[in-house]
């Protein structure tokens, strides 16, 4: 079961992968982004809204490296946790 940090402004470092889930209707989509600089825009991957396991596979197709950083998520208001999605710290 993978494991995800909970997205906190100023907490993820620069580089780390971001997903952020919110309401599109009745469902839950996500886009994937990644943390810049301080000063800098976010980079928001282009695409389209993504259900749930298609995002988590695309922001682990997005690591880059030998090394397994986390990946962050953030819930826009009323988007509650699935624990079938793993566990989220």
């Amino acid at each position: 079961m993978e494991t995800y940090r909970r997205y906190r402004k100023d907490a993820a470092p620069p580089g780390s992968i971001v997903i952020k889930f919110y309401h599109s209707g009745d469902q839950i989509r996500g886009f994937i982004r990644k943390v810049a600089r301080p000063g800098e825009d976010d980079a928001i991957f282009p695409g389209e809204e993504m259900e749930p396991d298609d995002a988590f596979r695309a922001a682990r197709n997005k690591m880059t490296g030998g090394e397994s950083p986390p990946i962050y998520v953030e819930l826009s208001e009323g988007v509650r946790w699935d624990p079938a999605w793993g566990m989220l710290q």
